[in-house]
């Protein structure tokens, strides 16, 4: 009988091992899928690196300097002779 009792005793030790490893496989598998997407979606491109000069620049300054001429008019004066039977208005 204590045979039987013992053997009993392992079968179930056997039995609880079994289950323990079978859920541990699970456990693995589920997290597996969960993550598979991280693994094999595309990776994000990086964005362009901008770099930025810390000396400010000034801008370039420009001077025209334009000389213009200025003339006197030429002045003409011419005498009429006035009529004096005319009218003017």
């Amino acid at each position: 009988m204590s045979d039987k009792k013992e053997n009993k005793f392992f079968s179930e030790i056997k039995n609880q091992i079994i289950a323990g490893v079978g859920l541990v496989i699970a456990a693995g598998f589920g997290i597996f899928i969960t993550n598979m997407q991280g693994w094999f979606k595309p990776k994000p491109e990086p964005a362009p690196i901008v770099i930025q000069d810390s000396i400010p620049t000034q801008p370039q300054i420009i001077i025209n300097n334009i000389v213009e001429k200025k003339e006197n008019p030429k002045v003409i004066i011419k005498e009429v002779e006035k009529k004096e039977d005319e009218i003017s208005w």
